[in-house]
């Protein structure tokens, strides 16, 4: 039986910024083969959209939750969204 497939927007919240934070997510979702986005936001966090298999995906949170080094998560927010139209895992502007 295969991973029913997902999308989840993700909200990573704390020392997150001026670290490699996205670096870190876009290393870490296109060596799961995930389809998404990540970008930093105005008020510090950093948001991410990732979709594929539920297990691949859920992976892929436990992987941001702890972060790169020199990041500290303080808090996090899923919610469940729309697939990407884009292929890949790409990096979005500062919103």
């Amino acid at each position: 039986m295969t991973d029913e497939v997902i999308t989840m927007n993700i909200r990573i919240e704390g020392d997150v910024q001026g670290i490699g934070f996205r670096d870190f997510a876009i290393r870490e979702a296109n060596a799961r083969r995930l389809k998404g986005w990540v970008r930093n936001r105005m008020d510090g966090s950093v948001e991410a959209v990732a979709s594929g298999p539920r297990t691949v995906v859920e992976s892929f949170i436990t992987a941001c939750i702890k972060g790169p080094r020199g990041a500290r998560v303080t808090a996090f927010n899923l919610m469940p969204t729309d697939a990407p139209d884009s292929l890949g895992f790409t990096r979005r502007p500062t919103v």
